[in-house]
């Protein structure tokens, strides 16, 4: 639909790409010109770290604090419990309350960098949905909230029917997840006066319940705003590398990895990733996506010191990009690449290179390793790799660069 926003949320949030649908465009539009809109996103706690497919999320709050919104950042330590079935084909694997709370205090960190805390009307807020749900008498709450809820339209809900259209097993504990975040926006609203949930399009029927249940209850008016599930041009999910998932946290993955990740970014997605995850002027980032050739190679450059800025700080971006000169451009090792250790007793008699592929995540197997220096695909200090080559102590009496193709490096040590 074509919709022209009174609100700089609303305005930022179409011209940028962030929204997919929205329960009321005009009327969500206009609370947000009238004062401080109170909005948030739920997170569960299902490791230590978010990974850059929340990243999304993540910048929509900090939209709505730059706008003159509210940000709640909502930690699912109840929820969490339960685990959110959506468009999953299998039940989470369930998590014990000691796991929940060191996975919510990692996840804590990455948010002061987008956000800011305090007591302001217009300060960010991190609140944890435990503080309610743990609290809750089962009898009381199937009266109370469970009458609300319609089985038959519970199943026709996208994230429900498409494990049962696959006859995938979907448990009682999964099903009550959808009222237990619809009870989430419920508590908010009275608690906090909170006026928006906003998510990834996969929560629509989850959120469209929360708005149901708090107009039910409490007669009261609130809206839903989601965005895109987004793929690369690709078809990859968006968060996951060849090595894994593209955490947020530092100490989960180095600046250097996650400025690569973004320095890597695929030509066709450069523009609609710098409008979604920088704060260029939008005509900035369309110049820039539209570059070709060589010239594309700077504006991924951009991209990846904007994004690792945000996150990380920008002198962790400027190291990243020195590293990422020093490495590419002069073929040194550079002091920030993804390090590993070998102990002297491991190098007792002698450690083939090969292992040390599959050591460094730069091979998934010794099958994978072996195939990459056959294949000429691996180099020990810029050098070609020998099938059956061995390293030893002396060997190691300075760091060793391995690479992996053109631009997958690790580091090895001697510890």
């Amino acid at each position: 639909m074509t919709y022209h926003a009174k609100s700089d949320f609303m305005r930022v949030m179409m011209e940028r790409g962030f929204l997919a649908d929205c329960t009321d465009y005009q009327g969500l539009d206009e609370a947000l010109v009238k004062g401080i809109l109170p909005g948030y996103i739920g997170f569960d706690a299902t490791a230590k770290s978010l990974h850059v497919g929340s990243l999304i999320q993540i910048m929509m709050l900090r939209w709505l604090q730059k706008c003159g919104g509210k940000p709640i950042v909502l930690m699912g330590g109840g929820t969490t419990k339960v685990g959110d079935p959506s468009f999953r084909a299998d039940e989470r694997p369930l998590l014990s309350p000691a796991q929940i709370d060191d996975n919510i205090a990692g996840i804590r960190r990455v948010f002061s960098s987008y956000v800011t805390f305090g007591e302001g009307a217009n300060d960010a807020l991190m609140l944890n949905n435990a503080e309610w749900l743990d609290q809750l008498n089962y009898l009381d709450f199937l009266r109370d909230i469970g009458r609300h809820f319609s089985i038959n339209r519970m199943l026709s809900f996208e994230s429900v029917k498409s494990r049962l259209d696959r006859e995938q097993s979907l448990s009682f504990l999964e099903f009550n997840y959808m009222i237990l975040q619809a009870y989430d926006f419920l508590e908010l609203n009275r608690r906090y006066g909170c006026l928006l949930q906003m998510g990834g399009s996969d929560q629509w029927g989850n959120i469209v319940n929360g708005i149901d249940l708090t107009r039910r209850v409490l007669d009261n008016q609130i809206f839903g705003l989601t965005s895109p599930l987004l793929t690369t041009s690709d078809g990859k999910k968006m968060g996951k590398s060849l090595n894994g998932a593209i955490w947020l946290n530092a100490d989960m993955l180095s600046p250097y990895e996650f400025w690569q990740f973004w320095r890597n970014t695929t030509d066709a997605d450069v523009g609609r990733f710098l409008k979604l995850y920088t704060e260029l002027p939008v005509d900035e980032c369309d110049r820039l996506g539209q570059l070709q050739g060589s010239d594309i190679n700077a504006a991924k450059v951009i991209l990846a010191n904007e994004v690792t800025t945000l996150c990380h700080g920008a002198e962790a971006a400027a190291a990243a990009e020195a590293t990422a000169r020093d490495v590419f451009e002069k073929g040194g090792t550079g002091d920030d690449l993804p390090t590993f250790t070998v102990t002297a007793d491991e190098l007792a008699d002698g450690v083939s290179v090969s292992s040390l592929f599959v050591k460094s995540g730069l091979a998934k197997s010794g099958k994978d390793a072996k195939r990459l220096i056959t294949e000429g695909g691996a180099r020990l200090n810029d050098e070609a790799v020998v099938e059956g080559q061995m390293i030893t102590a002396a060997d190691l009496a300075q760091p060793i660069k391995l690479t992996a193709g053109r631009k997958r490096h690790a580091l090895i040590v001697l510890g």
